[in-house]
């Protein structure tokens, strides 16, 4: 696009507005989803008018007009106001020089600065709160001096005129909305971190609404937790956003004091609650650990989880406590100590796969191979009798290490069968994959599996590659069914017998698959409803 094209304050205001009143909340998180993650290309752009491609389920065409959002169009099925515009729209903003985050916030912004319909007719009352409101403003100015628990009384201060009614998604957020009209013009990096902050004030706020002199478990509500979930899929926008301390070095102090403050939430919380860990380990992963130049924050941080121990007592959270732990040793290069830590808290408590699954993910972004390769040998035991999905992840781990380190092949197998019964229908699945047809069988024969219950197409790469190893599982089955001596059974053994006539004749043994037939058929001659389902199949006269 040109270099110098700008957008003018007055068409500024007048986009945000725009992009607040005619877009909702998700579809501009998920458009700033699409740009973040580099889905927009943009073709040209002249005086305000844009035409992009953005990649999705399909390749979409974008012409958006900067002063007519409205005249915007894109060749997806929505019918307007697509995430797809929203993309374009934040890659143009980003390369203009604006404030992306303007856009990211503009409905919430919106829908807090919308006239009340139940404005009170009482003069007194209205004069009172105009009084609050500017008081509050007036707070609202001096935010970039506040310290981070004057932040939190502010954040309380802002949703206190709030008709509070159920702890749900709609309350939540309506409360981040009443703070984000009184954020003030603030610094790239201070703004990330004012938008962290008053998200994790409402998670806390949601999560923890009474404090407990001992951790217990914690059964929120269904409308609570929704609510919850949808606060923490916001905070991983945020952390998306990266944060670059270089640039604003006055940060720090703040993200130190974010980092006590966050443990100490973390550490006092119920086990059962997993949301404040994931907050603390998200800002470790993608906004601490980045902009650190070595490992002494690492150190220092697992001295102080370790006094946290004796501080706490019977009030310390362990397992959140032992999975930190486990996540620092691992900045630090220390497998063995986190290897440690996770099978330590594993004895105890359910590890959550998605924390587990997040080591390996790290090191494929990396590419340490043979670091990757013993974290799997290591998590796979301890992911246990997860779901089917979460398997397939681990799985997906393997192949792609596989394909760049061949050797390690064997380990995987290893693995695999150390994981059993647990894995037994990845390992079968694999073995089908890599080709292991033996292997396969050998499990199928022993563990007295129906040829039946698998569809055609998972068994027809054996029957082209290895058709004798089919023979010995359909006759067992065929015998198996003959005992169980109803017609249904009868059926399902007549089924199979023709496949064994057409493998037989695959392998040319057509005179072996006749004498076969005849002996059994003489064998089972008792059996009428047998020799009438025989005779039907076509396999006697």
């Amino acid at each position: 696009m040109n270099s110098n094209e700008t957008i003018d304050d007055i068409t500024w205001q007048q986009l945000i507005q725009s992009i607040g009143e005619q877009f909702n909340d998700l579809t501009i998180k998920r458009g700033f989803q699409y740009f973040k993650r580099g889905f927009v290309h943009m073709k040209s752009t002249d005086t305000g008018r844009v035409e992009a491609i953005v990649e999705g389920n399909d390749f979409y065409q974008v012409e958006l007009d900067i002063h007519t959002i409205s005249a915007s169009r894109c060749s997806c099925p929505v019918p307007s106001h697509c995430k797809h515009m929203i993309a374009v729209l934040l890659e143009y903003v980003s390369k203009t020089g604006r404030s992306v985050h303007a856009i990211v916030n503009a409905h919430a912004t919106a829908t807090f600065k919308q006239p009340s319909k139940t404005l009170h007719q009482n003069e007194a009352v209205t004069v009172k709160r105009e009084e609050a409101v500017s008081a509050l403003q007036e707070k609202a100015s001096r935010i970039p001096d506040m310290s981070l628990a004057e932040w939190h009384g502010f954040f309380k201060l802002c949703i206190t005129p709030l008709d509070f009614g159920s702890t749900n998604v709609q309350y939540a957020r309506k409360a981040i909305e009443a703070i984000y009209a009184l954020k003030p013009a603030l610094s790239p990096g201070l703004e990330q971190l004012f938008n962290f902050h008053a998200h994790l004030f409402m998670l806390i706020k949601l999560t923890r609404p009474v404090q407990h002199s001992v951790p217990a478990h914690t059964y929120l509500g269904y409308h609570t937790q929704v609510a919850a979930d949808d606060l923490q899929e916001a905070m991983g926008f945020i952390f998306d956003q990266d944060i670059t301390i270089r640039n604003e070095p006055e940060l720090w102090p703040h993200m130190l004091k974010t980092l006590a403050y966050l443990r100490r939430q973390m550490l006092t919380g119920p086990n059962s609650s997993s949301y404040l860990f994931v907050v603390y380990d998200q800002f470790w992963c993608k906004w601490l650990y980045p902009n650190l130049e070595d490992t002494a924050l690492c150190s220092e941080e697992l001295h102080k989880l370790q006094s946290a121990e004796e501080e706490l007592g019977e009030t310390l959270s362990r397992l959140p406590w032992m999975l930190a732990q486990s996540r620092i040793h691992f900045l630090m290069g220390e497998d063995r100590q986190t290897w440690t830590w996770l099978q330590e808290a594993g004895k105890k408590f359910i590890v959550p796969h998605e924390f587990l699954l997040s080591f390996p993910k790290g090191l494929a972004a990396a590419e340490d191979w043979p670091r990757f390769v013993e974290w799997l040998v290591q998590i796979g035991p301890m992911l246990g009798s997860n779901r089917r999905s979460q398997l397939h992840e681990y799985m997906e781990y393997w192949e792609q290490v596989v394909r760049h380190l061949p050797e390690s092949e064997n380990r995987m197998w290893e693995t695999l069968a150390d994981m059993l019964p647990y894995s037994k229908e990845v390992y079968e699945e694999s073995l089908l994959t890599y080709g292991k047809w033996q292997q396969w069988m050998d499990i199928q024969l022993s563990t007295g599996t129906e040829p039946l219950e698998f569809r055609v197409s998972v068994l027809q790469p054996i029957e082209k590659h290895a058709p004798e190893l089919l023979l010995p599982f359909y006759h067992q089955a065929v015998e198996r069914y003959i005992l169980m001596k109803n017609r249904q059974a009868y059926k399902a053994a007549v089924k199979l017998l023709k496949r064994l006539s057409k493998l037989y004749k695959k392998l040319k043994r057509e005179e072996r698959w006749e004498q076969f037939i005849v002996m059994f058929a003489n064998r089972h001659s008792r059996l009428r409803a047998l020799q009438e389902e025989l005779r039907k199949g076509k396999l006697i006269t």
